[in-house]
């Protein structure tokens, strides 16, 4: 269509470009003699058009560059215009040539513009679009204002610029504001959204005019610049890395760690717990290990929909499998075990919110115990290579059910080690990880984003924190350097107050704590008390003995472990527990079995389950 449009004008412009040079009225001689010199041109032209790809670009990316096309175009038509001069009787002339290669750059550009415009008009019909007003005219907001010319659903209405020099100017068709006009602007051109388009504001001055427009009852939201849409995806709310880091106090490991590759490649690994927090960022990093085969196991469909979708996306020469159904499920476990011939058995399926296990304390011994060891007994006999179990510090001097499963799940594992022949059975525990689902991270990132109050249990609770990607490698290193039964334990530094943490993030988002000494505070920070099964400080050992393994960060912790007699009364109690739902039983064996253990109140959990 377009090949065609451009044969049109070039007859058209031609024709009469050169009538109009010549000063005459059109006539039948005189157009009959321009005609086979107006056809040459036509072919010439959309040779020409055809092989620049001219009328392959998409009305709505039709712009300067390409303007600078048609351009081209035009002007060497004007000069294969004069040549055809040299004819003899031709009726061209020079001013007909210029005049030409100007009217057709003008009308070929022109009537691109006019298409977009009924084709955009077209869209739009029917629809009621987004006014936004645009804070910001410099490089990112001008790019939003171009993103958005032709958009369907959103109109840019106008910019507001604090730079005096640029106010009154006309920028990509809208017109730059002062701020002091923006109320009258929201109100007077109905602006749904002001869009914040200034990435290199500080932090505070950007908090400061999001609450000014909330008060103008508008919606707000900050724009990152492109380039950090590019690097990190433009979350605004979220903390950088930096901030997480400063937070830890200290600084990340998961580069300091050695490679692991070795050890998995071309390995059949299973993965539990594939959709969670943790077993998906186990899967993203072996991914990087070119396994034989990656089996993703969940029992939530969404979770293990998602991770599939991702990875499949990230790697296609990987055969990857998800697999629907729960670890306590033997026959299936037994089916994928064997029919996929695993290899590595990497086990992160765990019940681990502390409130919801110990109000749930039957399906929490079934979940993190019981599965544990049927997956265990099924990777055992199936002649899996490698198992490593991922734990918790809460396994240790646990005061929580949820601490008295993991424990108790590590004891089960190290029991399958000292009886395992082929097996290499091994754990990994550490403490919290930032930004994993339910951690406190997210939870505090929502409260401000609300405006408060930041909810904290105790002013003095102190937590070990560490990273997803530390986590995850810390799991694979263990399946690499495991002897058999460790019980292998990272580094983390100095404990985090939870205090601490909470100010530093109310002061990272540029606002600040409210509290009776600072009573025009924006953010307020309450302390809830600690929840049942909570300790006021996490530990990482239960014994102090370690012995050193290849890297200075990791220790290998010496802990008891149950004799075989012992493990099998654990097991044929806990059967008893299940099968029978009772919670008073459940609670009298963990009390007799964890070593190391504080009370655990009976009463919070009895008539929950």
């Amino acid at each position: 269509m377009m090949l065609t449009l451009d044969a049109i004008l070039i007859c058209i412009t031609f024709a009469g470009s050169h009538l109009i040079a010549r000063a005459q009225w059109p006539n039948l001689p005189l157009l009959f003699a321009i005609a086979p010199y107006m056809l040459i041109m036509a072919a010439t032209g959309i040779a020409m058009t055809a092989m620049i790809g001219l009328h392959r670009v998409r009305l709505i990316a039709f712009q300067m560059r390409s303007v600078a096309q048609s351009a081209a175009i035009a002007g060497s038509m004007a000069i294969f215009g004069a040549v055809m001069q040299m004819v003899p009787a031709t009726p061209l002339t020079p001013l007909g040539n210029v005049i030409f290669a100007m009217s057709f750059l003008i009308l070929s550009v022109a009537t691109r513009q006019i298409l977009l415009d009924v084709v955009t008009r077209a869209y739009r019909y029917g629809r009621k679009r987004q006014r936004i007003l645009i804070y910001g005219a410099g490089r990112t907001g001008q790019q939003l204002a171009a993103a958005l010319a032709t958009d369907e659903t959103v109109e840019p209405v106008c910019f507001v610029d604090d730079n005096p020099t640029v106010q009154s100017l006309t920028i990509y068709g809208l017109m730059v504001y002062s701020p002091v006009q923006l109320p009258d602007l929201i109100a007077t051109q109905a602006i749904d959204r002001v869009v914040l388009a200034m990435p290199s504001v500080s932090q505070p001055e950007l908090v400061r005019i999001e609450r000014k427009v909330r008060d103008l009852g508008c919606e707000v939201q900050a724009l990152p610049s492109f380039a950090e849409l590019l690097e990190n995806g433009g979350s605004t709310r979220n903390l950088s890395h930096r901030q997480l880091h400063g937070l830890m106090n200290r600084n990340r490991l998961e580069k300091e760690l050695p490679g692991v590759s070795d050890t998995y490649q071309g390995q059949r690994i299973l993965v539990t717990g594939a959709g969670g927090s943790i077993g998906s960022e186990i899967c993203r990093q072996l991914l990087t290990c070119k396994p034989a085969a990656l089996v993703l196991l969940d029992h939530s469909e969404f979770a293990l929909y998602e991770i599939d979708k991702e990875l499949t996306g990230l790697q296609s020469s990987i055969q990857i499998t998800p697999v629907l159904g729960s670890v306590f499920h033997r026959p299936l476990l037994r089916h994928v075990l064997e029919y996929y011939k695993i290899d590595v058995v990497l086990h992160a399926a765990a019940y681990k919110h502390v409130p919801m296990v110990e109000a749930n304390i039957v399906e929490g011994l079934c979940n993190n115990v019981m599965a544990t060891r049927v997956l265990a007994d099924e990777a055992r006999r199936a002649g899996v290579g490698r198992f490593t179990l991922v734990s918790s510090d809460k396994a240790v001097r646990p005061t929580s059910v949820m601490g008295c499963t993991k424990r108790m799940a590590e004891l089960i594992v190290q029991d399958f080690a000292s009886r395992s022949q082929h097996t290499l059975f091994s754990m990994v525990r550490f403490g919290n990880v930032v930004n994993s689902s339910g951690s406190v991270v997210p939870l505090f990132q929502d409260q401000i984003a609300h405006g408060g109050p930041v909810t904290v249990t105790h002013p003095d609770v102190t937590r070990y924190f560490m990273t997803i990607p530390e986590a995850v490698r810390l799991v694979l290193l263990a399946g690499s350097i495991a002897k058999g039964g460790d019980v292998l334990v990272l580094d983390m530094g100095e404990p985090v107050k939870i205090d601490e943490m909470a100010r530093h993030m109310i002061e990272g988002a540029g606002l600040s704590v409210k509290s009776d000494a600072n009573p025009d505070g924006d953010i307020a920070i309450t302390y809830t008390g600690l929840r049942p099964g909570e300790k006021l400080h996490e530990e990482l050992l239960i014994s102090r003995d370690m012995i050193t393994t290849p890297h200075p960060k990791i220790m290998r912790a010496q802990e008891g472990r149950l004799s075989e007699i012992e493990m099998a009364q654990v097991i044929k109690d806990l059967t008893r527990v299940i099968e029978d739902h009772d919670i008073a039983a459940g609670l009298a064996l963990l009390d007799r079995w964890i070593e190391g253990r504080g009370e655990i109140s009976l009463a919070a959990g009895s008539g929950r389950d």
